[in-house]
């Protein structure tokens, strides 16, 4: 019995190019197809195939989304995402998800196809190719941010809005140690200005993206914004 296929993708010619490839394989039939997020439920659910592809970028929404809530209602439904978008973080997302594969599409056919009757025969079973390296990579930039109690506390006071002058009054430290801290929070988060070291805090979970105030430390009464978008508007990168 071959595995039905719907093939959920915003550009008809790699529509076209799965249905080529497909031919060749008689394990595997497409019984339909669609180019849109608003198509997909319907046309799942009356052909209720085996597996379904889909991208992430949809002319209509967010085929990520699209595909959870599938799931959610079609437990044995295999989902590969066959994606331009072949980062970590949307293999990670996938992975979280609970798809069954991700593929980018420059991925040579043979690992499309066996993705394919992968998500057939194990639908809660997650496989891509080069996953390994990605959670090493994952795991190095992890490591490389282990940040310690102080520095931890110079990025709260980063996020507040905070001068190296005034984290350092309020640290009781001298401007020079700020400034060793603040190179060295930097330097482990890989960014090479204030914003990029917040929004990639914000990205790990190591500050919350909320806005906060703190008394201003010259005494002024006036508190500092501290949200990210206050950061960003007073610290452009």
């Amino acid at each position: 019995m071959s595995i039905r296929l719907v093939v959920v993708d915003g550009q008809t010619l790699i529509r076209y190019a799965l249905r080529c490839l497909i031919e060749h394989h008689q394990d595997i039939e497409i019984v339909g197809e669609c180019a849109t997020v608003a198509e997909a439920p319907a046309l799942v659910t009356k052909m209720r195939p085996d597996v379904l592809t889909v991208d992430v970028a949809m002319p209509d929404g967010n085929g990520m989304t699209l595909a959870r809530e599938l799931r959610d209602r079609f437990g044995s439904l295999g989902v590969v995402l066959l994606t331009s978008q072949g980062e970590d973080d949307v293999l990670f997302r996938a992975l979280e998800t609970g798809l069954s594969a991700f593929v980018p599409k420059t991925a040579p056919l043979v690992e499309i196809i066996a993705a394919i009757r992968h998500a057939a025969v194990a639908a809660s079973s997650f496989t891509a190719t080069g996953l390994a390296e990605a959670l090493s990579r994952r795991r190095n930039a992890t490591a490389a941010m282990s940040l310690s109690p102080r520095e931890l506390e110079v990025l709260r006071l980063l996020h507040e809005g905070l001068s190296v002058p005034a984290i350092a009054r309020t640290m009781y430290i001298s401007q020079s140690t700020a400034k060793t801290y603040v190179a060295r929070l930097y330097e482990k988060l890989g960014a090479s200005s204030r914003v990029q070291a917040l929004m990639t805090a914000l990205h790990h979970g190591l500050i919350e993206n909320r806005p906060t105030t703190r008394p201003d430390p010259t005494g002024s009464g006036q508190n500092t914004p501290g949200s990210s978008a206050a950061v960003r508007a007073r610290y452009p990168a």
